[in-house]
């Protein structure tokens, strides 16, 4: 039987300004299994980061339902949203979103911060993640020290510090060179492979969809098509 950890079900957003409405999703099906390294795909305005953040629980659908681990997320108060986050979902954003008063390594322990963890077990889990990503030697820098690429290597070694179900990533080639970008694929295709982390991205570039073993096209809020590539 499929692990799924993420669900949608007849999932439509409407966004209202005054008495303007626009449709971004309409009655959207999908289901994400455990271990899949999936990209949602479309051409601007296709909907595809409102998907990413009606699945990772940061806005809330017009009508349908989202399943993150068979949580139906639906009916939930934000601060039940906010717990179930910080257990089961890890983020990757565009812009980094990395705290900049803080270093590499704080950014990481923060997450193990919010979840309870002691001082010593949220260092000594941090550096391991670091470590492992390579990134030992920026434990200490702090954002503005860093490259843009070293920046989103950190931001997804905060990802998954906390041992997420899924990590959600938005865009997050986007503001990388060539090289950079292919180093940041190569470490999250190894954390999928090795880890079996599952990763699903809001992406337009044809690196991402290259490197994806599902392509999840939207066009004008709707799933145009859905294909599974060997891998």
């Amino acid at each position: 039987m499929a692990d799924i950890v993420l669900e949608a079900r007849r999932v439509t957003k409407i966004y209202r300004a005054g008495e303007i409405e626009t449709l971004a999703l309409s009655e959207v099906d999908l289901s994400i299994e455990r271990g899949e390294f999936s990209a949602l795909s479309g051409p601007s305005g296709s909907g595809k980061t409102t998907l990413l953040n009606l699945l990772g629980t940061l806005d809330r659908p017009t009508s349908g339902h989202i399943f993150v681990s068979g949580e139906d997320t639906t009916e939930m108060r934000e601060a039940q949203r906010a717990h179930l986050r910080l257990r089961k979902l890890g983020f990757v954003f565009q812009a980094y979103n990395l705290v900049p008063v803080l270093s590499a390594l704080e950014n990481v322990e923060f997450v193990l911060l919010l979840q309870g963890a002691a001082s010593a077990e949220r260092q000594r889990r941090a550096l391991a993640c670091l470590a492992d990503l390579g990134l030992a030697e920026l434990a200490e820098k702090r954002p503005n020290e860093m490259s843009g690429g070293q920046q989103q290597r950190v931001a997804v070694a905060r990802a998954i510090a906390s041992e997420p179900e899924i990590v959600l990533a938005d865009e997050p080639t986007a503001n990388l060179d060539s090289k950079t970008a292919e180093d940041l694929l190569d470490l999250m295709q190894r954390l999928n492979r090795e880890r079996n982390v599952t990763f699903l991205f809001s992406t337009h570039d044809p690196r991402v969809m290259a490197r994806a073993r599902r392509e999840i096209r939207l066009v004008d809020g709707r799933i145009a098509s859905d294909q599974r590539r060997p891998g």
